[in-house]
Formats: C-alpha cells, sequence, structure tokens
C-alpha cells in the first residue's frame, strides 16, 4: 500500500467522550455502520452522541472490495423483527433529532429489507414525530415495490450511493451495477417529492473526465444533495487506493456545483452520512 499523506491522518478524539454511545450500541444489541465499516470519523461522531444505524444484520449478500463489513451470500443472519424497536429506543435515549439509517445488502429477502427501514422509521417517529430520518438504502436490485415502501414511509430525505464512476464498478462492486443504482435515484426522484441523495468516493483509480460525467449523471436525474469523500482501504486485502491531491476536494465541489448539483460537501473524510443534518438543511436553504 501507498504510504498515505499527512493530511490524510485523522485527528484522534477523546475516547473517553464516545463510551456512553458504545455502550447504548451494545446494551441494545444494534449495529452502526461507523462501527462495521470502520468509519475514520467514528471517534468525532461518537463523542458528538451520533451514530449511523445499521440495519438487517452486520453480514452483507455482496462483496463490494471498498468495504468491510462483513459478506456471506449463502449465510446472511436471521431477520429480527425486534430491531427497529431497539433502535428507535436508542435515538430516544441518545435524544437524536436527525437519523440516518442505512442497512447491509439482503438480496435474500423478498423486499430487500424495505419492510424494516419503514417500520424502524414508524417507530421513531413514535418517539417523537419531529424526528427527521434520512434513510440510506441499497439498491433493492431495483424492485420498484421495495423502494415504493421506502418512499411512502416516514422519511425526509432517500440516499443511495453511486460509490464511484462507472468503469470501475466492475472490479470494484461485482455484484453492483452504475446504470441500476442511477435508476434507483431517478425512480426516487420522480416518484416522490423527497429529497435525493447519493455519495462517491475518489482515489480508486478514476479519472477526471469520468467524475464529471458521474456529476452530470446524477443532475440529469434531479440529483439533489452530492457527497465527495477519500477512499481509505480499511486492510491490504482491499481494492488498492490511489491517493489524491488535497485540492481536488475543492475543484470538484466547484466542478458539481458549476454543473448544477445545489448541495455538495465534498472533503477528504466526508461520508454519506457524516453531519447529515448539516447536509440536510442547507439543501433546503
Amino acid at each position: 500500500m501507498q504510504r498515505k499523506p499527512e493530511w490524510l491522518r485523522k485527528e484522534l478524539f477523546n475516547r473517553g467522550k464516545d463510551n456512553s454511545v458504545r455502550t447504548l450500541i451494545r446494551e441494545n444489541k444494534i449495529n452502526t455502520v461507523c462501527s462495521e465499516a470502520s468509519c475514520p470519523n467514528i471517534g468525532e461522531c461518537f463523542s458528538r452522541n451520533v451514530a449511523t444505524f445499521l440495519l438487517l444484520g452486520n453480514i452483507c449478500t455482496r462483496n463490494c472490495r471498498f468495504c468491510n463489513i462483513l459478506n456471506n451470500e449463502e449465510k446472511p443472519l436471521e431477520l429480527d423483527a425486534d430491531e427497529p424497536k431497539r433502535v428507535a429506543d436508542a435515538v430516544k435515549k441518545l435524544g437524536l433529532k436527525y437519523v440516518v439509517l442505512t442497512s447491509v445488502t439482503r438480496d435474500d429477502l423478498d423486499d430487500g429489507g424495505a419492510s424494516i427501514f419503514v417500520e424502524t422509521a414508524e417507530r421513531i417517529k413514535e418517539v417523537d414525530n419531529n424526528i427527521l430520518v434520512e434513510v440510506l438504502v441499497p439498491d433493492f436490485n431495483f424492485d420498484t415495490d421495495a423502494i415504493d415502501m421506502v418512499l411512502s414511509s416516514p422519511i425526509s430525505l432517500f440516499n443511495h450511493n453511486l460509490e464511484t464512476v462507472k468503469s470501475i464498478y466492475k472490479s470494484l462492486r461485482p455484484k453492483s451495477n452504475y446504470e441500476r443504482s442511477l435508476k434507483v435515484l431517478e425512480y426516487a426522484k420522480k416518484n416522490s417529492a423527497i429529497p435525493v441523495k447519493t455519495g462517491i468516493m475518489v482515489g480508486l483509480g478514476e479519472t477526471e473526465e469520468e467524475v464529471i460525467a458521474l456529476f452530470e449523471d446524477f443532475k440529469n436525474i434531479g440529483g439533489d444533495i452530492l457527497t465527495i469523500g477519500h477512499y481509505l482501504p480499511p486492510s491490504k486485502k482491499h481494492y488498492d487506493v490511489v491517493y489524491q491531491d488535497e485540492e481536488v476536494f475543492e475543484k470538484y465541489r466547484d466542478l458539481a456545483n458549476n454543473i448544477g448539483i445545489k448541495t455538495v460537501i465534498s472533503g477528504p473524510f466526508i461520508r454519506s452520512s457524516y453531519y447529515a443534518e448539516e447536509s440536510f438543511f442547507s439543501n433546503l436553504v
């Protein structure tokens, strides 16, 4: 692996401040993408009493080569009917006013797990109807019934990550498809009044021209919010990184804005759910 640039080294946060969040997650027997995906922002977010909840267990049925979440196509976890209730209880105890729900991909389930997203959002609204819920969903194999189910639930923002440019999909995400993911975003935009968001990583070997083409694709389907971060491989076994210059994030933000994407959050440590509340409200201005 290449040596990581100094500007890509995350500041350490006081672990004592986030112990309460870790304890709550353990006691409620819930998963977070923060922990399972080894997010570099975990210490910062936990110290702010913020977490992104990972639904449908912690074993994915796909094998994306950038991701640290466990995968097993043949043996995903049994569906946990009590998970929505436990997540809502954690939201209440943390005092959250903005919640991000995501999940592993569950190709083994008839609805891809859409019903769990719906029930979890409904449970959270029972805690406090003023809580805003953002969902970061898998592609549901472009099952429009599953997408409609989520869109009709009490959510405030619909997110599905493109992750990378079209040419890299086959090697990075062998069980996913760029066009299918774009169709999910387009369908959500056309069939609801809910803002649509996506996120990408740079540092995977993409060219600037390919990134600009992705921006144009997202703009053309009416996308509202775009996040851009730097890929950081969780281990030497994961997809190789190609470190970018620090200045590329400001450049891509400006390019995406000029293309017509209203809200662009770009920086080396940006992830889809990182300061998600702020990006949601900035899009309303």
